[in-house]
């Protein structure tokens, strides 16, 4: 139980730091509901993690009648990385655009990667990712990648083709190294 308390804040942290410090100041998107809420946030200048965790109640909903061990961790989760990622918000890194992407999908890929291993999640998309790895011999890391790009298309209409590019970039790393942290080499 204290692991998973630890992994949840260390992963929730690292989240608001990867999100706030290197990709907000790109206007770059991670993916799944974050990416979502950073479409808002640069768009309408919503608050990212107040919407993260108002888009992710219907995951947090479904977490309640699949899996309640799921759901704690997913709850908890959902409600630290949006606080992290909010009082996060004014601090952000002046590092030129491709190291932000690679740097911030790392510190959020690993933020994710240790959560999904202490079986907590941001009860966004990595709560889908979760339920589906669970059920099927598909790798974590890959299936959170998919749902990621599909989110950064989305905002292309929003960001532009440098955002798309960049935040592909971003989105690949958090995957590869989220699954590293999930599942070991």
């Amino acid at each position: 139980m204290f692991a998973r308390m630890v992994a949840l804040v260390i992963g929730s942290l690292l989240l608001g730091i990867g999100i706030n410090g290197f990709l907000v100041p790109h206007h770059l998107l991670d993916g799944g509901i974050i990416g979502l809420a950073l479409i808002l946030h640069y768009y309408f200048d919503f608050q990212a993690g107040l919407w993260s965790a108002l888009l992710s109640i219907p995951l947090i909903i479904y977490a309640w009648v699949k899996d309640r061990a799921q759901f704690h961790g997913s709850v908890y989760g959902m409600i630290m990385t949006a606080v992290f990622i909010d009082v996060l918000a004014p601090y952000q890194f002046s590092f030129p655009i491709w190291a932000s992407a690679i740097l911030g999908g790392a510190i959020c890929g690993i933020g994710v990667g240790l959560m999904l291993r202490y079986k907590t999640s941001t009860g966004g998309t990595d709560l889908i990712a979760y339920f589906i790895a669970k059920s099927t011999t598909w790798r974590i890391g890959l299936i959170i990648a998919s749902m990621d790009v599909l989110i950064v298309l989305i905002g292309y209409q929003t960001l532009g083709l440098q955002s798309v590019v960049f935040s592909s970039i971003t989105i690949l790393t958090a995957g590869v190294l989220a699954n590293i942290c999930y599942e070991g080499f």
